[in-house]
């Protein structure tokens, strides 16, 4: 019987023939059954020759070849049983790009018929082309075709053949975390979700279809912590920006080709960025150069996580953008045309956004709030109007980016608008950032090590970001500097700071400064703990404005807001005593941060919200319907209770027809209402018999199954009516963003002035001292040490003073050798006048200041190949823009320019910079060189120039048998003296950058001959200068009279011939280096030759 069995099953897996003939011929043997194991296949290629292997043998034929890759094209059979059962039932590719280019060939010609989940994906995917979508169907999103290969490749899931595409899922409570994973990848992501119940569609037009899907949310980096769905980021990621940055230009070398090129600027470019999780819009319009410095400067300074290129764009702008976004950086990018725009489509793009939100706006609004968002809608369009052009486009091509996201509206606060630049705030170039090192270090491009790190003591995320612009933007303004000053001076007093008046005795008499109570410091450090441990706020009222917040993300929001008003509602409860806040700028903002009005409607909000069910995430009782307020939920509520009444009036009935008088509904399993009856009752033949057990049964009457469809559709009524309510309660909290928006800002600075109090407690650091703007420029820092090194060494750190003034010394040449200091000196006051400046203690016995417009420095050596730059360019670009750019007022840091070249010319260069700098700009210069000729340009400016070098002490090396000065043992002291370094221990670093010895002791015998060629030449030609000076002009008159005169008119040329000769000869006697001395002899024997053959001539 085994054996028969056998043969059926042999013979259903044998492939059929399809030559007629040979049924009439005598039957041939059995065909052995194939070995399924041997055709288990994770290639599709493989399963297809195997497929063909178990098909009868036929004529053989010329294949076909592919014009792509020449290799034979399989013939496409009518799949046969088997062939089905192989496809069905083997596992698929792990290539899954193969597998879905390869399946569709084994399929029929005909046309591809599509499920109805499948149409609308196709649907779908044809609407969107540029997002991967995630599919919700049942508990699980799945991915379709090309979507599931990306979903497989980043997220590491399996994807399979299903019907017509290949597929991947993940369950639907994981969904946060594969969204943030694809969008890290760089990828635009959106959600798909059934806009359906099972409910509501059994009762609809559409119960026998597919249940209706929509795009319900879309993400990408600059819109997630504001998205719906993923609430907050992960712990450590909030203080990072999240700005889009929208760039478009316009060539100003067409227009005036003229102005361009004598200023330096090819283009003028229009910018937005926006950080949609804060609120933050910033606009701005400048001119750039070839090098796009000044768009390199903004970039750095925003950190976007996203860039929208407004087509056309230079080939320069384009190659910046997009490196910053290279392979190395988690940067998106997106390109969008501006064509629509011309000839006033923009301005017409934005007012349309304007009366859009006048139309839609909220109906139900108190009468003044609703006067506040007008006026604030009015100031917004006035702010627009004022706008650059180029700024409008940019802020259209944002709007029309942001209407598919659904977060346009944010764009529509004018209290969020801010210029990019004004003359309130420093701007620091992208220069500066990188060589101050002000928020990343430049050994790894980490915080670790840089200005922002030591100086961020913020408690809050908010807080932390505020801080960053804080730094990035020191103030220009004295008296803004000194209200921070003031306040900060304040609460560190509060803490019991020490340090914090050492220098208050130069502050002006009618500062604000007091001696206050300690309740200061330990109300504000209670408020910002607290808001440390709760929610970003910040991100958290934007969530709100835009309706992404989820019920119990609103409630801690809003009560931290609430808890940190109340509590700096103390320390000016008492304000007739005027003993608790003395400065203008701190009472400015725990007025504002603790403000009345905010404090009452985040307590009416809160009184309109469930707690307990926003913690159960129960939207149906969230709504607390009071004063007429949400009628369509009471209707819904009521509704919901007549059906479960209906349902209790069936009990009744039932207990009648039954004679039970203590019948009662049961639920088990999750099924509802049932009614158990012992297995001998007798019930009518149309009830519904559920489960049983052996002496129960459990039963569903129609009138329940009735019942119970009208209360699930009354309940999935109620969810969308409260569901719809909720976002309408949202939608109203936009008439206080604004408000909110000043509270939370308030609190930020609140938290960056605490944090500079516990740096000047903790560090020591003392009051800097500005002078009046009409005084002369002038830097007097006393025993001044560099902030991030000083917090390193601690008491090891060598301080130095600063002593420049703009009538007296206002440059200073610093020498010395490698690795002494010279840097570190030079950003050590760079950095100190930008700590004073943000309104910072600064690290100084004493420091007395101007206010520095800007910062420029030139520092280090670096290439950009990607942007086609060379080290030396990079140095003269940025020398170029220090020289067009800087004031009387700026302060300018050059260490080491001309190093990317030879000697001369980089000394050249060098000497010829400094000159400029200090004939015509008159600005505060420090200047690092290893050329001590620089130092011979005291001479032309006596009083304005000084020279000095990091001193040091050398004894000689007992270890080497010949004496050389590179050679000597070197101690660096690190203090600045005054004079100039003669040697810069060049072989010092050799000998600590290991080179081998050999290499070293090779070095060092050139440099000893050189130096001699050099001394030798210098004292020969001491006593023959004259001399040959002499001789040399004796010998040219002597020539000119002996020299017949030309007898054509050639006169002018052949004089100027004979004057170049002895000029090259002069200087082939008088020059250093027998390498150049051998050029000018060169030339001077072809001026010779030339100079012989016209006398020929004549």
């Amino acid at each position: 019987m085994g054996k028969q069995k056998q043969q059926v099953i042999s013979r259903f897996f044998a492939p059929k023939s399809t030559d007629s003939s040979s049924s009439s011929s005598r039957p041939n043997p059995p065909t052995p059954p194939p070995k399924i194991s041997a055709t288990v296949s994770f290639s599709p290629a493989k399963r297809l020759i195997a497929s063909q292997l178990t098909s009868p043998d036929k004529p053989s034929k010329i294949p076909k070849l592919s014009p792509h890759t020449q290799n034979p094209i399989p013939p496409l059979p009518k799949p046969s049983l088997h062939q089905r059962f192989l496809q069905k039932f083997l596992e698929p590719s792990s290539n899954l790009s193969e597998a879905s280019a390869r399946i569709p060939k084994l399929q029929s010609s005909k046309p591809i018929k599509y499920t109805p989940l499948e149409q609308q994906v196709v649907e779908l995917k044809s609407k969107y082309p540029d997002v991967l979508l995630m599919v919700e169907v049942g508990y699980k999103y799945r991915f379709f075709d090309e979507d599931a290969e990306v979903a497989a490749r980043e997220l590491g899931i399996y994807a399979h053949m299903d019907h017509n595409f290949m597929t991947a899922s993940i369950p639907t409570f994981r969904l946060h975390v594969h969204v943030r994973r694809l969008v890290s990848a760089g990828y635009k992501v959106g959600v798909v979700k059934q806009t359906e119940t099972a409910a509501i569609k059994a009762h609809g037009s559409n119960r026998l279809g597919p249940f209706c899907r929509g795009l319900s949310a879309l993400y990408t980096k600059a819109t997630l912590e504001v998205a719906e769905d993923l609430g907050v980021g992960e712990e450590g990621s909030g203080d990072d920006s999240n700005y889009l940055i929208c760039v478009v230009e316009q060539n100003i070398l067409g227009e005036n080709s003229k102005l361009g090129l004598e200023s330096g600027f090819d283009v003028k470019i229009g910018i937005i960025g926006v950080e949609i999780s804060t609120g933050d819009v910033v606009y701005g319009e400048f001119n750039d150069n070839y090098l796009r410095s000044a768009l390199e400067a903004t970039v750095l300074n925003l950190s976007p996580a996203e860039l929208l290129l407004g087509d056309p764009l230079s080939r320069q702008t384009e190659k910046l953008l997009l490196a910053y976004a290279g392979p190395g950086s988690s940067v998106r990018v997106e390109h969008a045309s501006r064509d629509c725009f011309a000839d006033g489509g923009a301005l017409a793009e934005v007012a349309s956004l304007y009366e859009n939100m006048d139309v839609n706006g909220p109906s139900e609004l108190i009468q003044g709030n609703e006067l506040n968002e007008h006026d604030n809608c009015q100031m917004s369009i006035k702010e627009i109007m004022n706008m650059p052009d180029l700024a409008v486009q940019a802020l259209a091509l944002t709007i029309r980016h942001l209407k598919q996201f659904g977060f346009e509206r944010i764009l529509c606060i004018g209290a969020s608008l801010r210029p990019l630049s004004n003359n309130m705030e420093m701007t620091l170039s992208a220069n500066t950032l990188q060589q101050l090192e002000v928020l990343k270090n430049n050994s790894d491009g980490s915080e670790t090590g840089s200005l922002l790190q030591i100086m961020n003591h913020t408690l809050t995320i908010f807080g932390s970001r505020n801080l960053r612009h804080w730094v990035t933007h020191p103030l220009c303004d004295k008296a803004m500097i000194s209200a921070r000053l003031d306040a900060m001076s304040e609460i560190a007093e509060s803490m019991g700071s020490c340090n914090a008046f050492k220098n208050l005795k130069h502050v002006e008499e009618d500062s604000d400064v007091a001696v206050v109570q300690p309740e200061l410091a330990y109300i504000l450090c209670s408020v910002l703990t607290n808001l440390g441990r709760a929610p970003d706020i910040q991100r958290g009222i934007t969530r709100i404005f835009h309706q992404t917040a989820t019920p119990s993300e609103f409630i801690a929001v809003i009560q931290a807001i609430l808890s940190a008003g109340k509590q700096l509602q103390k320390l000016y409860a008492d304000e007739e005593e005027d003993n608790m806040l003395h400065s203008n700028l701190l009472k400015k903002l725990v007025l504002t941060a603790s403000s009345a009005s905010v404090i009452s409607s985040a307590a009416k909000m809160l009184s309109s919200i469930n707690k307990e069910s926003a913690d159960r995430g129960d939207i149906t009782n969230l709504i607390i319907a009071s004063d007429g307020q949400f009628p369509e939920v009471v209707q819904a509520r009521k509704a919901v209770q007549m059906a479960v009444d209906q349902l209790n009036s069936l009990l009744s009935l039932y207990r009648k027809q039954l004679g039970m008088c203590n019948l009662e509904f049961m639920s088990v399993s999750g099924i509802t209402h049932l009614i158990e009856l012992s297995t001998d009752v007798k019930v009518p033949s149309n009830w519904v018999k559920i489960n049983s057990t052996k002496k129960t049964i459990r039963y569903h009457p129609p009138e329940v199954l009735a019942a119970l469809d009208k209360l699930s559709l009354a309940k999935e009524e109620l969810t969308v009516v409260c569901r719809a309510a909720w976002n309408s309660f949202l939608r109203d909290f936009s008439k206080h963003y604004v408000e909110f928006q000043a509270c939370v800002q308030a609190l930020a600075a609140l938290d960056c002035l605490h944090s500079l109090a516990i740096l000047s407690r903790n560090k020591g650091y003392v009051c800097p001292v500005f002078v009046d703007d009409n005084e002369p420029s002038q830097i007097q820092i006393c025993s001044g040490r560099h902030p991030v090194l000083d917090t390193t060494l601690q008491d090891n750190f060598v301080p130095n003073d600063t002593n420049m003034h703009a009538d007296k010394e206002y440059c200073q040449i610093v020498t010395g050798p490698n690795m002494g200091g010279k840097s570190c000196y030079i950003r050590q006051v760079a950095l100190i006048a930008l700590m004073a400046q943000v309104g910072s203690f600064v690290p100084a016995s004493s420091a007395k200041l101007h206010v520095v417009d800007r910062i420029y420095t030139r520092m280090g050596a670096s290439d950009s190949i990607q942007q086609g730059r060379s080290t030396f360019l990079e140095e003269l670009s940025e020398t170029s823009h220090i020289l067009q750019s800087c004031t009387r007022r700026s302060l300018v840091i050059i260490d080491e320019l001309g190093r990317g070249t030879s000697t001369h010319d980089g000394m050249a260069i060098a000497y010829a910079t400094l000159h400029y700098l200090l004939e015509q700009k008159k600005c505060m210069v420090l200047f690092v060189t290893h050329f001590p000729k620089i130092a011979d340009i005291i001479n032309e400016f006596p009083g304005s120039v000084a020279a000095y070098h990091v001193s040091y002490l050398t004894s000689p090396d007992d270890t080497r048998k010949t004496f050389d000065s590179d050679h000597e043992d070197v101690t660096y002291l690190y203090k600045l003296v005054s004079g100039i370094s003669e040697k810069s221990f060049g072989f010092k670093v050799a000998q600590l950058a290991q080179l081998p010895s050999r290499c070293i002791s090779r070095g060092t015998v050139m440099a000893s001959r050189l130096e001699e060629i050099v001394n030798s030449r210098v004292r020969s030609r001491s006593g023959k200068d004259l001399l040959l000076d002499t001789e040399v002009i004796d010998k040219e008159q002597e020539a000119k009279q002996l020299m017949p005169l030309p007898r054509d008119d050639s006169c002018q040329e052949f004089i100027g011939a004979f004057e170049g000769f002895f000029t090259n000869l002069k200087a082939a006697f008088q020059g250093d280096y027998l390498a150049e001395s051998f050029q000018y002899m060169e030339h001077a024997r072809s001026t010779a030759k030339q100079l012989l053959t016209d006398r020929c001539n004549f």
